[in-house]
């Protein structure tokens, strides 16, 4: 019979698991490591022991556990509806009608989440607090007469609705670089500087003062960080984007004395980007199906001033043997519920259904990743209707489903049953089976797991569940790492047992916690799609898991279920046109909706353009291969790309029409050439072309969503050119996977 062990927190904190001399600069949480360097005599077997017991900081601990957050972007590009601004922005536009914080918590808190992030500043460099050390923000606009402050009322209802508080300060400022007495990159010499900077009549209640040496935007940096964290707190997270829509006069950031500085005043604080949160390395809310919290650093962690976007294989044990240092740096995946992350209307503006949001809950949380979901504040300071609809509801399928524990009664292990984090079981040689018998027969889909990751770090590397049906155990789900959490999604089954195999780990690894729960099945979402022929399908949507670790699970299943559709803009309900085959659409907007018995699926809606099939399409001379009828053969899975060609795209429609826009469909796993600037031509003849207007797509790299430009007045051609000025990242060609003609 395999032998277990039973430890609680008490017994752990006297067991010493590492010597003394593999601490390298980090804080102890549990007496235990969280960075550690590799020795160049290390043996493989040693690496893998030092990264087993790696455990997280109390702070990032307890980052982990608030798993679900909301992110929140206001600003002047909400008044713009830009993605970026340039700086350039008057304040004035800035006057919010109905802000309403309270709203904004109330949401996040009934959906589940746990903090509110907001960006104080984007890289615009407008603010949204009453700062002593710039007259570009919130002070200078008509809004509450130039007396309000939205981080105070954040504040307050974060407080109010129990709450915590992250602020987004962006780095890059635009303000800064454009203004000519701005501090970004203006060549200022290093000198030893006083933070804060006293400033007449708005003297600091917090009289601590600190010595930095650094050059003008440093200083104004850490005086803005010395008010967010003095003043609005608490603050619990501190997120630095590492983005620059442009930079100038080399400028550098002096991370070491902000990270200083926020350790000092906001001692309870991660940072995102540095050594506390990793970015999971896209916006789309996703992470990886095997998540390692242990990654690899060529330096000390804690002496870096700059920290790379991690992509790809960060964990395993090939990746760290590669390395010098360990370090534990749990990952946060990042989205928005809204094509892009800026408000910008109510009419186009795509918003992510319940469906969605529930998905990527259980993806991210699911994978041992914490999820901060972005809803954006309207012009009138509020979270639209839409959005808050599909929030909610997700909210409710994940209380409905993870707030009851179908197992929480059952015999078996008392640590994995008890509700206590801080006792587990070991699986000695990497394996261990624990088995659970209910005292009644359930519908269960879901399972989950959890590791005692405070005490003995991350340490699964494969593992498996089984339920006894028709007399015996089978396999239901199959996955790698756990960490903090993993949630197995599965086709449901009705049992009275359920077991849980660990089948490979590293040292000893520990399990602290499992559950399992039924998710209720709803009408699916639905996907709209249509053949180069202008044949429209609507069908369910098949989620792919992605994690190849699970079986197939054919969720979208629902019996009785019916699809109806509308064309005419209204919102599909009971009495709509069924759908039962493909239909020809020319052109325009097609709404469907799945409905089951009293239930009613989310709407799913799609802007179609004209019907491509007799197109006449070009790229540049040296497209040899003819390569760019890839961009509107109707299938977002191929792509064309002009390569050393001119990044100019021209169809040719046949017939002259009324155009009204275009929808651009990037790439989905092909980087090059993503289209951020561009501009739009027109022609009668083929011959003589004008210009129609350029358009900005945004960040296109980390969010490859497809983009809708609209014109601002309709116009008649017959040929239309996309002309490639900026490409994200700096690319010089251009790349189209569909290219969509909107028509009057």
């Amino acid at each position: 019979m395999e032998k277990k062990k039973y430890k609680t927190i008490m017994e752990n904190k006297v067991k010493t698991l590492l010597v003394i001399s593999l601490f390298v600069g980090a804080v102890t949480f549990g007496q235990q490591l969280h960075t550690v360097k590799i020795a160049s005599g290390d043996s493989k077997q040693a690496i893998i022991e030092k990264a087993s017991n790696l455990v997280p900081t109390l702070n990032q601990y307890n980052y982990k556990k608030l798993e679900y957050s909301c992110f929140v972007h206001f600003g002047l590009n909400t008044f713009t509806a830009k993605e970026w601004g340039d700086g350039f922005e008057d304040p004035k536009i800035f006057n919010p009608s109905g802000l309403d914080t309270d709203q904004w918590c109330r949401v996040a808190k009934e959906a589940g989440m746990k903090m509110v992030m907001i960006t104080v500043k984007h890289h615009d460099g407008f603010v949204l607090w009453q700062s002593r050390y710039t007259q570009h923000g919130i002070m200078s606009s008509p809004f509450q007469d130039g007396k309000g402050d939205v981080l105070r009322e954040l504040s307050k209802s974060c407080k109010k609705y129990g709450l915590k508080m992250g602020v987004y300060l962006s780095p890059a400022d635009l303000y800064q670089i454009e203004n000519k007495a701005g501090l970004y990159g203006n060549l200022s010499e290093y000198s030893e500087r006083i933070i804060p900077r006293p400033v007449k009549g708005r003297p600091f209640k917090d009289k601590r003062t600190f010595k930095f040496v650094v050059d003008d935007y440093n200083e104004y940096f850490l005086n803005q960080l010395f008010e967010l964290l003095t003043e609005y707190g608490p603050v619990h997270e501190v997120w630095f984007d590492g983005a620059h829509p442009k930079r100038k006069g080399g400028q550098k950031y002096n991370y070491l004395a902000w990270k200083e500085l926020i350790k000092t005043l906001a001692p309870e604080a991660v940072v995102f980007g540095k050594e506390d949160v990793r970015w999971i390395g896209n916006e789309s809310g996703t992470s990886r199906g095997t998540e390692w919290d242990v990654v690899t650093f060529e330096q000390n962690p804690s002496q870096m001033n700059m920290f790379p976007d991690m992509h790809g294989d960060l964990g395993s044990r090939e990746q760290l043997y590669k390395g010098k240092y360990l370090h534990f740096l749990p990952g946060e995946a990042d989205t928005s519920i809204r094509e892009g992350w800026f408000y910008r209307n109510d009419g186009e503006q795509g918003v992510r259904s319940a469906d969605d949001v529930f998905d990527m809950y259980e993806r991210c949380i699911g994978s041992n990743t914490n999820l901060l979901l972005n809803i954006p504040p309207n012009r009138d300071g509020l979270f639209p209707e839409r959005d808050v609809r599909s929030i909610l509801e997700a909210g409710r399928r994940i209380q409905e489903t993870y707030d009851i524990n179908e197992i929480a009664n059952a015999k078996g292990e008392k640590a994995l049953l008890d509700g206590n984090e801080n006792t587990y079981v070991l699986a000695e040689n990497g394996k261990g089976t624990y088995e659970f018998k209910l005292p009644a027969t359930k519908l269960i889909n879901r399972f989950v797991i959890q590791e005692a990751i405070q005490l003995k770090g991350q340490r699964i590397e494969e593992h498996a569940v089984d339920a006894w049906l028709d007399g015996k155990w089978q396999e239901i789900a199959k996955g790698t790492t756990v960490g903090y959490k993993r949630i197995l999604r599965f086709s449901k089954v009705l049992t009275d047992k359920m077991r849980l195999r660990i089948l490979k780990g590293r040292s000893t690894p520990s399990v602290s916690a499992v559950s399992a729960h039924y998710y209720a099945p709803r009408p699916p979402q639905l996907k709209l799609s249509r053949n180069l022929q202008g044949e429209v399908n609507i069908a369910p949507l098949k989620t792919d898991f992605d994690w190849k670790v699970e079986k197939d699970v054919e969720q979208v299943k629902v019996e009785n279920t019916i699809i109806r559709y509308t064309l005419d803009l209204s919102e599909p309900n009971s009495s709509s046109k069924i759908f039962s085959t493909p239909f020809y659409l020319k052109s325009g907007v097609v709404k469907a909706r799945a409905f089951n018995n009293n239930q009613e699926g989310p709407i799913t809606e799609k802007e179609f353009g004209i019907v491509k099939k007799d197109w006449i399409v070009k790229g540049d001379a040296t497209d040899k291969k003819k390569n760019a009828i890839k961009a509107v053969d109707a299938d977002s899975n191929t792509f064309w790309n002009s390569g050393t060609g001119k990044p100019n795209l021209t169809i040719d429609l046949k017939t002259k029409k009324s155009i009204t826009g275009f929808i651009y469909t990037p790439p989905i796993n092909y980087k090059e050439g993503l289209i951020e600037k561009g501009l739009v031509q027109v022609s009668l003849n083929g011959k003589h072309w004008k210009n129609v207007q350029e358009f900005n797509l945004g960040n296109l790299i980390n969010d490859p969503m497809p983009r809708t430009v609209k014109f601002n007045k309709f116009v008649k051609a017959r040929y239309i050119k996309i002309m490639l000025i900026n490409g994200a990242g700096g690319s010089t060609s251009a790349s189209i996977a569909e290219i969509d003609i909107l028509e009057q």
